[in-house]
């Protein structure tokens, strides 16, 4: 792939990912919470919380779809803090039966978005 076609579609990937980031992480704790809500008793100030830092994040990436190669630093955060955020609940989904829905909901999604931005990044950006 040129290093052209990569930029495109890691263009392409930021926004997608900016948009469910931004919109679409409270719909799928409402739709399939076993997969992506943690803390489901009552209100969860932890989920309020981890929607907002997320929301925030997809904004910043969309607005670095414009130019991704000058956001490259934030790109990079995004791949490895989904790595990691996503390492720590892999573990935890083990602590009890009724977190192991987290594997396939909200923990392969951050790894799939760790892999996909890290593939589309230019090597030399």
């Amino acid at each position: 792939m040129t290093k052209t076609d990569r930029i495109k579609y890691l263009r392409i990937a930021l926004v997608v990912t900016g948009l469910v980031f931004t919109f679409g992480l409270w719909p799928l704790t409402v739709l399939w919470p076993s997969g992506w809500a943690w803390h489901t008793e009552g209100r969860s100030h932890y989920l309020e919380m981890i929607i907002g830092l997320y929301a925030t994040l997809g904004i910043f990436l969309m607005l670095a779809a414009r130019n991704p190669l000058v956001h490259g630093s934030l790109i990079w955060f995004t791949v490895w803090s989904s790595v990691v955020h996503g390492g720590i609940m892999a573990v935890q989904s083990f602590s009890s039966h009724h977190n192991m829905g987290h594997l396939w909901g909200d923990v392969l999604a951050l790894f799939l978005v760790a892999a996909v931005l890290a593939w589309l990044m230019p090597s030399d950006a």
